[in-house]
């Protein structure tokens, strides 16, 4: 199958790569044929294997290092002709890069992930959510609160109306990504994403999804994907 390398760690010896099927590999230095550099980008050829590359080889170099017999020689003083093909883009080349900051995860959970119950969900990703999750409800809570007492909603029966009102929407319109990134960090560890059912659980439900929101990424593949792209093994 025919690819692209996403990125590459050569201190780690480890990497991803896009297949043309759409789909994310691992491979490690010991998959690679020859000694060939990758670098992002370079297209390749890989034999794929739940998950993972097999015997990936750099097209780029089997294309420049043995020109067909017969090729007539390039004309002196043409610098393009001796050139490598640019890389092509295969499966989900638009596929948004890692985020680099701690609000890009927030966002992505909130956007692009909203519906998204499979893959997995690192340790960083986890808890960045959970922090702009709590920043952003207690921003709206004091809209409310400061609208309320403008209104004067707190000497009335209506009371804490608006206040009540933007926190259930919040907290409503951001059940399914929160549902979903703690499924996501179920997987990450190597368990199903039922369990975050156990947070039903009075008291002990919730601090046992604590301790596995705690616990390291498993470091290698496992039924639900590929190590998250960032985290080193």
């Amino acid at each position: 199958m025919r690819g692209e390398v996403l990125h590459y760690d050569e201190s780690q010896g480890f990497g991803f790569i896009t297949g043309a099927d759409g789909n994310r590999y691992t491979f490690r230095r010991e998959d690679l044929r020859g000694q060939a550099i990758l670098a992002n980008g370079a297209a390749v050829e890989f034999l794929p294997a739940h998950g993972q590359a097999r015997d990936v080889f750099l097209l780029a170099v089997a294309q420049t290092a043995a020109p067909a017999a017969g090729a007539k020689a390039a004309p002196a003083g043409n610098e393009t002709a001796g050139a490598a093909p640019q890389a092509r883009h295969f499966g989900r080349s638009s596929e948004p890069a890692e985020p680099t900051d701690l609000w890009g995860y927030f966002w992505r959970a909130v956007t692009q992930n909203y519906f998204n119950f499979g893959g997995r969900a690192r340790r960083k990703e986890y808890w960045s959510y959970c922090l702009f999750w709590v920043v952003s409800l207690l921003i709206i809570g004091g809209i409310g609160i400061f609208t309320d007492a403008q209104m004067g909603n707190f000497d009335t029966d209506v009371s804490a109306a608006v206040t009540v009102g933007l926190c259930g929407t919040f907290l409503l319109a951001t059940f399914l990504p929160g549902l979903g990134m703690t499924v996501r960090r179920l997987h990450d560890i190597g368990l199903s994403g039922w369990l975050c059912l156990v947070i039903l659980l009075p008291t002990i439900g919730s601090l046992a999804i604590l301790v596995f929101a705690l616990i390291p990424t498993q470091a290698r593949e496992n039924r639900w994907g590929p190590v998250p792209a960032g985290v080193r093994v």
